[in-house]
């Protein structure tokens, strides 16, 4: 008989681990305890040699679909004589963390429950150790139910039954909850409150069907939702959320509605269907009204996270409804009850809450498919906050992420947590959510901050906050920060080859960078090539109205004598508005200089005559990538090695136009060009510093045409590619590098110290 200590890390809080581990040891006839810590769950296990092997070799291959070990570690202890296995109270003495399970996808065996346990009938908050709220519930650590906003409400006999019956599915499911015990929902319109399941299902499915809208409490905040193919009902939710143009995300029935609706890949079958349910971005079919997502060849799908989605989906006529964020412009998400009745209420057709209280804010998370590989756009419901694991030592850095589609960062130990999805720091309101969810993390986690780390930028309001934490503060390159959250997700820690492309980042020198081809590491970098400096005329008004970059551009390669009178490319432009910017690039008033590869797609997504004016972040770029032929196989020339210039890509495109080729073959024939200097710079960087690896990283590579081709082109000439896969590519990744930057620098510093 002998003992073994065996202590897990990984995703093994909430996801019915302990359960399942239970169940292994009796499988191998394993005596002992296991339990929750801080640190991770620590098994106790006594038994002949051969047993126990056999249990530690089981234990990767029989846990819960949603968890992960990312090390397991075994010690030989004293045998004690256990003579039965259990599961133990939870222990917090220690300052360490284990990770926290996302939130998981109502599972199918508790959908079957539904229509099958009496005391579950139709129960819309029915889950089990497999599945349901996790991140959006707890308050700290361990994951046990006191700490959850489940703790109001008591188990029944029959649910608390179940709770300590290890051949139960629902054994040690926190938030375990039936009929008789559980939360509640309810249905409030301006006429009555209904307070019976059937009623609200059948109330709101007759609301919908009849081209109503309804504000929905999902998992993580509240949704506004109305039938997908009403586009009157579509375009007044627009109204009301001052959402004039960017698309909306769309919840189906099921997987077949999705494939009937889209080109549905088998990989993007396999995330769609996934327990982290995110929306996935798919090609369209263009059976839906084209309102839903303007000029866009692409629609965000999702299916069904929850039992009431199930529920109301089993009283709809329709197939597909629009799930929006439940919020007014670009405020965060709205997790109150009744605050939500207090915006929604009076807008809507009613406001469905459910009486358990939301505690840290989740929006649903968006990705597509490349090359088929998963790639994150925004990361929240289903992966946060599941942390990035890095050789690093990581422990006390804060990282304060970017301006744009925000998420901030921890470190603890050798692990990187990231936030789930904040947004854009322009508001009181996200800027309030962004502090309250730094407070939340530091309790959550034990975090106390030893260092931050943020953006050049002095004007980023997440810069600003970094300096009134009292840390010594970091400051970290936009770019370098791209580039180092790639290696940092892939786990490199060499020279590597770094491509990042974006709308805007502050460079060394004082400009505005975008169109980066840098050479270095985690700790430093150099800049190798970049594209051209064009004015940008009115700052950061030119993310709103892209035919200013295109002037901008025009103006720079051909002077003011190309914009005669009637020019085809500039018909649509205010008279009065063309000679005001074409005198501000003259005189060089407020026209800041930009290597920006968004700008470049803004100004020919402008030149194409696809757009003059965007009403959401990246509304150029996205119509651009939409508009290309991608069987399209010709490109353009250009001009530079150190410095990209696109003189001669704007003639061949004008030299198009001129010729009446259609925008699709110019929009493909652009992005080709972009990919041929991608690999052309890639390779004299190799043939320059002798480095093989390549990152590629910045919101213009979530362009699905720029990602696969640059992927495959860089590949088939051999060499080794890293791009985003479990992070955004956009700033909603740069927390990551920041904080990776700032690791390894330390490390430096160490040795460095060390050596004197």
């Amino acid at each position: 008989m002998q003992q073994k200590k065996i202590t897990i890390k990984g995703l093994v809080q909430g996801v019915g681990f302990r359960p399942a581990v239970y169940r292994i040891a009796h499988k191998y006839g394993i005596n002992g305890t296991v339990e929750n810590t801080n640190s991770g769950v620590i098994v106790i296990a006594e038994s002949t040699e051969e047993h126990l092997q056999a249990f530690i070799k089981a234990l990767p291959d029989e846990i819960p679909e949603a968890a992960t070990i990312s090390h397991l570690s075994v010690e030989n202890k004293p045998v004690i004589g256990f003579v039965d296995f259990r599961i133990v109270a939870s222990t917090s003495s220690s300052s360490e963390v284990t990770e926290i399970s996302p939130d998981i996808a109502v599972c199918n065996d508790c959908l079957h429950d539904l229509s099958h346990q009496a005391h579950r009938l139709d129960y819309p908050l029915t889950n089990c150790t497999n599945c349901g709220p996790r991140f959006s519930i707890i308050r700290e650590l361990p994951y046990d139910r006191p700490n959850t906003t489940m703790a109001p409400f008591v188990m029944c006999e029959i649910c608390e039954k179940e709770y300590k019956d290890v051949n139960d599915r629902r054994f040690h499911a926190q938030p375990v909850a039936c009929n008789h015990c559980g939360p509640k929902y309810k249905l409030i319109t301006q006429e009555a409150e209904y307070n019976q399941i059937a009623d609200i299902t059948i109330k709101s499915a007759e609301i919908i069907d009849r081209g109503g809208i309804v504000a929905l409490k999902s998992m993580g905040g509240y949704n506004l939702t109305c039938d997908a193919t009403n586009s009157t009902a579509a375009e007044r939710l627009r109204q009301m959320k001052f959402r004039e143009g960017k698309p909306f995300a769309l919840m189906v029935r099921d997987a077949e509605t999705a494939a009937q609706l889209t080109h549905l890949s088998a990989f993007e079958k396999t995330l769609l269907t996934s327990w982290k349910r995110p929306v996935v971005l798919l090609k369209s079919k263009n059976l839906l009204p084209a309102s839903i997502a303007k000029g866009l060849d692409t629609v965000g799908l999702m299916l069904p996270y929850m039992p009431f989605h199930y529920l109301l989906f089993g009283k709809l006529k329709t197939n597909v409804i629009v799930l929006t964020s439940g919020n007014l412009s670009d405020e965060p998400i709205i997790t109150d009850d009744q605050a939500a009745m207090d915006a929604f209420l009076s807008l809507t057709d009613g406001v469905i809450s459910y009486n358990r209280d939301i505690y840290n804010r989740v929006d649903d998370s968006v990705a597509l498919v490349v090359n088929n590989k998963p790639r994150l756009i925004r990361r929240s419901r289903g992966y946060a906050p599941s942390p990035i694991t890095t050789r690093l030592n990581t422990e006390g850095i804060f990282a304060t992420g970017a301006e744009l589609v925000n998420c901030f960062a921890v470190g603890k130990g050798n692990q990187v947590i990231m936030s789930q999805h904040i947004g854009d720091l322009k508001n009181a309101e996200t800027l309030d959510f962004y502090q309250e969810s730094i407070g939340r993390y530091n309790q959550l986690f034990r975090f106390t901050p030893q260092l931050a780390v943020t953006d050049l930028h002095p004007d980023y309001l997440s810069t600003k906050y970094a300096l009134q934490t009292g840390s010594p503060v970091l400051h970290v390159q936009h770019h370098h920060a791209h580039m180092a959250s790639c290696m940092a997700e892939h786990d490199l820690n060499e020279k590597v080859l770094g491509i990042c492309l974006d709308g805007t980042g502050l460079g060394k020198d004082g400009n505005i960078w975008g169109g980066e081809f840098l050479y270095g590491d985690l700790v430093d970098f150099e800049r190798f090539a970049h594209f051209e400096y064009i004015p940008q005329p009115g700052g950061d008004a030119v993310t709103k109205h892209p035919w200013r970059m295109m002037v901008a551009y025009l103006y720079h390669y051909f002077g003011a004598e190309f914009f005669v009178p009637h020019h085809p490319v500039t018909n649509e432009i205010d008279s009065g508005e063309l000679q005001l910017l074409l005198s501000m690039l003259k005189n060089k008033i407020n026209t800041p200089l930009t290597s920006s590869a968004g700008r470049l797609f803004d100004a020919v997504s402008a030149l194409l005559g696809l757009i003059h004016h965007s009403t959401y972040h990246a509304e150029a770029p996205m119509r651009l990538e939409a508009a290309a032929d991608e069987n399209e196989t010709g490109r353009y020339a250009y001009s530079g090695t150190s410095v990209i210039s696109f003189k001669n890509t704007f003639i061949g495109m004008l030299d198009d136009l001129n010729n009446w080729i259609s925008p699709a073959v110019i929009a493909a024939k652009f992005h080709n060009t972009l990919i041929a200097i991608i690999i052309d710079v890639a390779s004299s960087m190799r043939k320059t510093h002798g480095v093989n690896a390549v990152v590629l990283s910045g919101g213009s590579f979530q362009n699905r045409i720029l990602l696969k081709k640059a992927e495959q082109g860089l590949k088939e000439c051999n060499f080794a590619v890293f791009s985003h896969e479990k992070v955004p590519a956009n700033d909603g990744g740069i927390a990551l590098g920041q904080l990776a930057i700032a690791a390894a620098r330390r490390e430096q510093e160490i040795r460095l110290n060390k050596k004197q």
